[in-house]
């Protein structure tokens, strides 16, 4: 006698319900995806879900070249260029976390001017502004310790540049910038604490606080425009 197998949708659901019965993961991420948002929401609410897009992209190719880059001043500049001129497609890898990374900084403005012109960060959404506002600081941090990474000589003197200027910060300053420097002046020791923030200690704050962020969001939800002549519903905060 035959065994009759179930259908084709229910074998392939099998797994889904196994990962689901035991981690929940499944309603977590219907939760995070599908929810109630305001009828008239134009394409300015979408910013934020490009910063993620835009993020996931950045620590792609990050990890790509971070196989290649040799945090050393002697051969650092070295490994971009082959990575560039050499490696298989590693002219378009390098080329999207470039470009990727101004991208990146063109949407944060845009994504917290149109938060503040919004009012979205009045109550009860305080703490959705205050996350965004960090993560703000965090990507300039990205941008700043990413920038001497390539260590030609225009790297090295806007590296410079801006270590002083943060040492001319009352108090904290002349220590932030030893900091930054591990010592005087750049050096091999410099390259690689830069490197360090740039591609472990920055990505994981900015990981943490993008999902902390996004719960605060979904849990709120997004706001009108203030020219919207349409009433919270039941379910809007």
């Amino acid at each position: 006698m035959s065994t009759l197998l179930p259908p084709p949708g229910e074998i392939a659901m099998i797994p889904v319900d196994w990962v689901e019965e035991r981690s929940g993961a499944i309603s977590f991420g219907k939760f995070m995806l599908f929810r109630n948002v305001p009828k008239d929401i134009s394409w300015l609410q979408t910013l934020g879900s490009a910063l993620i897009t835009v993020f996931i992209l950045q620590s792609t190719t990050g990890i790509l070249l971070a196989m290649y880059y040799q945090p050393d001043p002697d051969t650092a500049w070295n490994t971009i260029k082959w990575i560039t001129d050499d490696a298989t497609l590693g002219w378009l890898v390098r080329g999207m976390h470039k470009w990727g990374s101004s991208v990146m900084v063109v949407l944060l403005f845009l994504h917290m001017g149109r938060t503040f012109l919004f009012g979205a960060y009045k109550y009860p959404r305080e703490m959705t502004w205050i996350t965004g506002a960090i993560i703000f600081i965090l990507v300039m941090g990205m941008s700043f310790t990413g920038y001497l990474l390539v260590f030609d000589e225009r790297a090295y003197w806007a590296t410079i540049v801006g270590v002083n200027i943060n040492g001319t910060a009352p108090i904290l300053g002349p220590a932030l910038s030893y900091i930054l420097m591990v010592g005087p002046q750049i050096s091999t020791h410099t390259l690689s604490r830069f490197y360090a923030l740039h591609m472990l200690v920055l990505p994981s704050a900015i990981g943490g606080l993008i999902f902390v962020h996004m719960l605060l969001v979904v849990r709120l939800g997004v706001t009108s425009p203030p020219w919207s002549r349409m009433q919270p519903t039941e379910g809007d905060v």
